[in-house]
Parts: C-alpha cells; sequence; structure tokens
C-alpha cells in the first residue's frame, strides 16, 4: 500500500537515494527542500516542498503518514549551524510531525549518539543527535532511530548489521543506510527502537 512520505534532507547524499528507494517501491515521497536547493538529483515527478529546517512553518507535515530525517548540516558547518540543524530543526519538524497526525517518524542519527556527554572533536554534533534522538522517543510518536557508523558512497552490500553486533569502527554504504530508513518507515519493522548500524 503506497504511503506518503516527507524526506527532510532528500537533496543529500544519503536524503536523495531514501527518495529513490521509496518511489522504486510505490511510495509517495515528498522531499523538504530549503529554497534554492539543486533538486535536478531527484526522481522525476517526486512533489517538493518548501522549508529551511532553521526556521519551520506549520503545516509542512501535512497529509504525511510518515517523516524520514535525512537531513544534517554537514561537516563543514560549525557547532551553531548543528544546534540549529541537527538538534532544533530536527526536534521542531518532530513536534511539527505529531501536530499533523504523522504515523511514524524515522531519524537518521549516528552511532555515540546514544552518549549523553561525549567527548572528542565530533562531540558538537554527537549531542545535537542525542537531544533530537530523546526528543523523539519523549514525543508519543512511532519511531525508529538508525545510528550508522562512518558512511561511504558504496553501494548495496550483501547484508547489514544492527543492533549490538555493529563494530564502531566499520563503514557503512549511504545505499545500505537508505534502504534501512526506507524500510523503517514503510513496514514498521523497527518500530521503538534506536540501533546502531553498519554493511558487512
Amino acid at each position: 500500500m503506497s504511503m506518503t512520505i516527507l524526506v527532510a534532507g532528500a537533496t543529500g547524499k544519503t536524503g536523495h537515494q531514501v527518495v529513490q528507494n521509496l518511489v522504486d517501491q510505490g511510495h509517495k515521497p515528498t522531499a523538504l527542500v530549503r529554497e534554492g536547493s539543486d533538486t535536478s538529483a531527484l526522481p522525476k515527478g517526486v512533489d517538493v516542498r518548501r522549508g529551511d529546517l532553521t526556521d519551520l512553518k506549520s503545516g509542512v507535515c501535512e497529509g504525511m503518514e510518515a517523516v524520514i530525517f535525512a537531513a544534517g548540516s554537514g561537516s563543514a558547518t560549525g557547532p551553531e549551524m548543528t544546534e540549529k540543524v541537527d538538534r532544533d530543526g530536527a526536534k521542531r519538524l518532530i513536534d511539527l510531525a505529531r501536530e499533523s497526525g504523522v504515523k511514524r517518524f524515522v531519524m537518521l542519527s549516528s552511532v555515540g549518539a546514544d552518549q549523553a556527554n561525549p567527548s572528542g572533536k565530533i562531540a558538537p554534533y554527537l549531542n545535537a543527535k542525542h537531544a533530537a534522538d530523546e526528543h523523539l522517543k519523549n514525543s508519543g510518536l512511532t519511531y525508529a532511530i538508525l545510528r550508522p557508523v562512518a558512511l561511504t558512497n558504496e553501494g548495496r552490500s550483501s547484508k547489514v548489521i544492527l543492533g549490538e553486533g555493529v563494530d564502531k569502527s566499520a563503514k557503512a554504504s549511504r545505499a545500505d543506510v537508505a534502504h534501512v530508513l526506507a524500510e523503517a518507515a514503510t513496514t514498521g519493522r523497527y518500530d521503538g527502537t534506536a540501533q546502531n548500524m553498519q554493511s558487512a
């Protein structure tokens, strides 16, 4: 059965593969994109909804059955933008999804985001992800949280590993991550879970 699904970060390296997965499965993804974003990589005919994660307006989730958050401020931005997009933008989208009666929210997080006080150079990013994940868990929405290890641009692998058996020093292809995100949104297989992921 075809679902209407909003994808935040749809023009990113992982997000556009999520959209393609959903189209291939016969679903109706809507790409949430900033004004002026390059949408040329999106599959033909995909609906576009304008919205900036740093200033989301009410109604952005109207008509959606599920939301996938696959956005990110990017490694080139500073802690301030990371907080605005990965923490505050995600939390705002969660709140708007709940207001609009969205049935399921799928979060692309990161390995290490289960820690409340991470250290190291990516601590601001992990802090932001942790806050967004906790907000989602407490939102009352049906949720799934995926925490992949370091991402690569390789294609689908023969197998993915989820949960306790993940090697945190391993890699995960964006193609595999996109596939699992789409599966989480459309099947409910991972409802109520927050788990690490790697490609095998």
